[in-house]
């Protein structure tokens, strides 16, 4: 049996960076050439061997289930005709998962959003992936490598990169105790600390392994940083007990929820393709 079996997307913002293009559509569901954020995010999922999505929404995001649904009209409309291959990849993807949703009543968070997650979860280890970061790598994929670790060293685990030192204040930062070159045992994390503060440049991105004991400890969380609950100060707590490790990946991380980020994604994407 695979060591982690679901994947939690929280996908319940605003994505107010993109409007007006988010007022009405998911910022999950921006296409990165002909296939949503969201869509990427589960078929990295899929390939670290886990079949079982759990996404938490918000107001006005039906797309995200019209999408991994099976639209009849649509299929009947272009069935024998060339179009017919278009769907193909994500039929594919429908056909291969279970898909659960839950709707986070208010915006709280990265931390909030997880707990509200819980009711899909229930008490095994799971994982975390944000769809704005998107992640590639022509090997395995950044979840496929973090699940093999977890397997390994069965506890938290967040994937980190650097990230230039005056860019700390936007992102949970980690320090620690190499035990590889790229694996460290996190001892200190801070969310969002200015340069001065920031006792690295290793910064967490959108993909997480969480032992289910993280749902106690978010509920007895207390907003920090901006006024939300920060999953970095729950995670802290388990880092004090050595319970969590961050890794450096291997593979390459598109900020998609910056426009700048989406802009260099699909122009990567693009050449690719091609």
């Amino acid at each position: 049996m695979p060591t982690i079996n679901k994947c939690l997307f929280p996908a319940a913002g605003y994505g107010t960076r993109f409007l007006p293009a988010t007022k009405a559509i998911p910022k999950e569901m921006l296409p990165v050439l002909t296939k949503p954020l969201l869509q990427y995010g589960v078929e990295e999922a899929i390939e670290a061997g886990i079949h079982t999505m759990a996404i938490v929404t918000g107001r006005g995001k039906r797309a995200i289930e019209d999408h991994f649904d099976i639209s009849y009209e649509l299929e009947h409309q272009i069935q024998g005709t060339s179009k017919e291959e278009y769907l193909k990849q994500i039929r594919k993807v429908i056909d291969a998962c279970t898909f659960s949703y839950t709707r986070q009543i208010e915006m709280k968070g990265l931390g909030h959003a997880i707990l509200t997650g819980e009711t899909l979860i229930g008490q095994e280890s799971f994982a975390v992936i944000l769809a704005d970061d998107l992640c590639d790598n022509d090997d395995d994929s950044v979840l496929k490598q973090m699940v093999s670790l977890y397997e390994k060293y069965r506890c938290s685990i967040v994937a980190v990169e650097e990230v230039p030192k005056n860019q700390t204040d936007k992102y949970g930062i980690v320090a620690g105790e190499f035990l590889t070159d790229d694996l460290m045992r996190v001892n200190t994390m801070v969310e969002k600390p200015s340069p001065e503060d920031a006792p690295s440049n290793l910064a967490i991105i959108g993909r997480y392994i969480l032992t289910p004991d993280i749902f106690d400890i978010l509920r007895d969380t207390q907003p920090g940083k901006g006024g939300e609950i920060q999953i970095t100060d729950a995670l802290l707590q388990q880092a004090k007990n050595g319970k969590v490790l961050a890794y450096k990946f291997r593979g390459k991380r598109f900020d998609c929820g910056s426009v700048d980020g989406f802009v260099e994604a699909t122009n990567y994407f693009y050449q690719k393709a091609k």
